[in-house]
């Protein structure tokens, strides 16, 4: 008896009205029962182990976890019994520092919304860069058309073309001066490379000299004078390559790096001269059209492409002008000097004026390289 008591007490099933409150208590539900429970086993084998009893049958009570929702009352059938385990509410985090439980779905959703706040983030700047090369390459062709046109009605005589004929004349004198004095330089290094064989002859000759003055007793002072004589000559030869060697490095450096500076922003000078036509011609064809709305506000945009190129032309035209005025004065300094060193050496060399050809060196701070520095070292051969 008391085992069935026991059995029906762990079954016990709470029914639930329709919204979800507990409905009436039946007899075999409530303290009530319980209370039954305890009394009649109280009477039945005692106090104590009735007390164990109610104890035991507490224990194996049922869980409220696996407790089961019922639509009907106490002994209804199985169907439509949803096990509370089974429904699932948010999850929590239990923080005891704070005493306050929190959401994990919230946790999760802040993740969430971040992660794609980031990605939405990264695909605009995505965007906006491919954007932006699409338009730098749209203003590009435009601009690339604009000036191929004008340059193919130039050449066909069919376009007007700005021309400032005093800077032109300057510019095309320098064009002819600079192939002028790449000629200059290029003689000037070949004079280097045959002078240069001709004292390392005279060296190895003056070595074979001095080696049959030891070896011929018979002519010893003919060889000892011949010896002595193509040293002498091949040391003022070394000098005179010091000096030819200044006068190449300095013209090299006139040419190649002055000048060429003074050309580069020259060609710049010349592409704007060229979008600043091709501007212009734009605005003049759109200025003889129509004057309808559209019509206006291109006439307004070719108008401020315009007004840009001009300040853009009237600019490196500027610079243009500056560089030849300063090159022009550089370009004598330098030749002045030059010039007056190659004469005085060439002239005491030949001449045998040792005393000269050195002076003349000092004078224009040339320093000679010693023996063997031009031969490279045995690092660089290996």
């Amino acid at each position: 008896m008391t085992d069935s008591i026991m059995s029906k007490a762990a079954t016990m099933e709470i029914p639930i009205n329709s919204n979800g409150d507990t409905g009436t208590l039946t007899e075999d539900d409530s303290l009530e029962q319980a209370a039954k429970l305890q009394w009649s086993l109280d009477e039945k084998v005692g106090s104590s182990r009735g007390t164990r009893d109610l104890q035991q049958v507490m224990v194996s009570g049922p869980n409220l976890n696996e407790t089961s929702i019922v639509s009907g009352g106490y002994g209804g059938t199985a169907e439509g019994i949803i096990p509370t385990s089974s429904i699932k509410g948010p999850a929590v985090h239990y923080n005891a520092e704070f005493n306050k439980r929190i959401p994990v779905t919230g946790l999760g959703s802040n993740m969430h919304h971040s992660s794609s706040s980031s990605s939405m983030t990264a695909e605009e700047t995505t965007r906006g860069v491919a954007v932006e090369k699409l338009e730098t390459v749209k203003k590009w062709g435009l601009n690339t058309y604009k000036c191929t046109k004008q340059m193919i009605s130039e050449r066909f005589g069919r376009g007007s073309r700005t021309v400032d004929l005093e800077l032109e004349a300057q510019i095309e004198v320098l064009r002819d001066t600079k192939r002028k004095y790449e000629n200059v330089l290029r003689l000037a290094r070949a004079l280097t490379n045959h002078f240069y064989n001709m004292v390392q002859t005279q060296h190895a000759l003056g070595d074979t000299f001095a080696d049959l003055s030891q070896k011929s007793p018979e002519l010893r002072d003919e060889f000892g004078y011949n010896a002595e004589t193509q040293k002498l000559l091949c040391k003022n030869g070394e000098t005179l390559l010091g000096a030819i060697n200044f006068f190449v490095s300095s013209i090299n450096t006139l040419v190649n790096k002055t000048m060429e500076d003074t050309l580069m922003t020259i060609k710049m000078y010349e592409n704007a001269r060229l979008e600043y036509d091709a501007y212009r011609s734009d605005l003049e064809e759109l200025s003889m059209g129509p004057r309808d709305a559209v019509a206006m506000a291109r006439i307004e945009a070719a108008q401020q492409q315009y007004q840009v190129q001009k300040d853009k032309y009237e600019r490196l035209r500027s610079d243009v002008a500056i560089k030849l005025k300063f090159l022009e004065e550089n370009k004598v300094k330098v030749m002045h000097k030059q010039l007056l060193l190659f004469h005085n050496a060439i002239s005491a060399y030949f001449a045998g004026n040792q005393q000269q050809l050195e002076q003349t060196l000092k004078q224009f701070n040339v320093k000679l390289k010693p023996p063997g520095a031009d031969k490279p070292s045995w690092l660089e051969e290996q």
